[in-house]
């Protein structure tokens, strides 16, 4: 039996146990399981790896991406520069930390995105922003993240105002305001300074079109939810999971 599985808390809301439950079924692919693992704290991670040595893989999310950092035997380039990982691949008791969501987002992005999308927001701070953030300084859009508390790098909701919305046309909410079941709630910004020439990319997936979604769409912009996001990024965690060229290094 491979076992593989998904640390976070809490685990309502999660995608990856259904769609890995389906992928197994479809493809045939015979003593494996895919299991939800909430973890009240990090700190239980020791014990659920002692509990279940056929674990082979884990996936990474709220609140543990930056977390679960100090817990990596090692880590990709990639999760050391944006720190925080969303895959674990267990070979021989060691923990391999990788960024499957950075594969994701860049895939996804590019759909809708054109030449004007020039300057972004990035809404939030944490380990998923991370990943968003690096992907935008790797395609060199400047940008500004936005948090409910003053930080050095970026701007507090209260200081988002017209001028900043319409010279930031690519607005990306990687918070879970918006999510099932809270499905009205939505990042504090001035919607009606939005129009035709904005581009906004929600990684929330349920429901398909958040709140958030839904003020773009009713002001002409272009929207992305999440959905393809997390079906790339489990992909990509079933390959490193499975590749042989992954086996040996965290490269």
């Amino acid at each position: 039996m491979r076992r593989f599985g998904l640390i976070g808390y809490p685990l309502s809301h999660s995608f990856s146990g259904n769609y890995f439950a389906q992928k197994f079924q479809q493809e045939s692919i015979r003593d494996h399981v895919y299991e939800l693992y909430p973890l009240s704290s990090i700190d239980e991670l020791p014990e659920l790896l002692f509990a279940h040595p056929d674990l082979a893989g884990l996936n990474v999310t709220i609140p543990y991406k930056e977390q679960v950092l100090p817990y990596l035997t090692e880590q990709t380039a990639a999760v050391e520069q944006i720190g925080a990982c969303n895959c674990i691949a267990i070979r021989e008791g060691r923990l391999i930390g990788y960024n499957t969501d950075v594969i994701g987002f860049s895939q996804t992005l590019h759909r809708h995105w054109q030449p004007h999308h020039d300057r972004a927001l990035v809404l939030g701070t944490g380990g998923a922003a991370k990943a968003v953030v690096h992907v935008l300084k790797e395609k060199n859009i400047p940008f500004l993240t936005i948090s409910r508390t003053t930080h050095s790098e970026g701007l507090t909701y209260e200081e988002i105002d017209a001028d900043l919305i319409a010279s930031h046309r690519l607005i990306i909410n990687t918070t879970p305001l918006g999510m099932h079941p809270n499905i009205e709630s939505k990042p504090a910004l001035p919607y009606d300074a939005i129009g035709p020439q904005h581009y906004l990319y929600d990684l929330v997936y349920n429901p398909e079109r958040t709140a958030f979604l839904r003020e773009g769409e009713q002001r002409g912009a272009a929207v992305e939810n999440g959905m393809d996001m997390l079906v790339i990024q489990a992909e990509a965690s079933w390959e490193i999971w499975n590749d042989a060229s992954f086996k040996n290094a965290a490269s």
